[in-house]
């Protein structure tokens, strides 16, 4: 039997899911600054955690809001980029604010969030497998 996850409402895995996604674009951004090192005037880059919040809140940056009447007003769109480009500081004379140790501290870190994330979703799909799947 050939167990089709997508016929269910999953929400556990909806989330590590946009978790895992969440990582893997953290972890392109790290590698961009990693990458743009000794670019001269390069600053450096990272997600944006309230976008992601209110993304991961759902209805794609919408507040839902309970309506009650008829003339109750819409939930307000939250617009803001998921990468944003950190300006305020430059430690190096060429105006470069990529600092290689701390880049890799947080790629190291955010390497452990993907298998964490990666780990718990194995777990979960094990677990549901063995529950309905006979």
């Amino acid at each position: 039997m050939i167990l089709d996850l997508f016929r269910f409402d999953m929400p556990i895995v909806n989330s590590l899911e946009r978790g895992l996604d969440y990582s893997s674009l953290r972890t392109k951004v790290l590698q961009h600054n990693i990458a743009n090192i000794d670019t001269p005037n390069f600053k450096r880059s990272d997600l944006n955690f309230e976008a992601l919040l209110n993304q991961a809140m759902g209805n794609n940056g919408l507040l839902a809001l309970r309506e009650s009447h008829d003339a109750h007003l819409q939930g307000a769109s939250l617009q803001s980029n998921l990468i944003y480009q950190d300006k305020s500081t430059s430690t190096r004379n060429d105006n470069n604010n990529v600092d290689p140790d701390v880049e890799m501290t947080r790629l190291a870190e955010n390497t452990y969030t993907y298998m964490y994330l990666s780990r718990a979703m194995t777990s979960y799909l094990n677990i549901y497998r063995q529950t309905y799947a006979t």
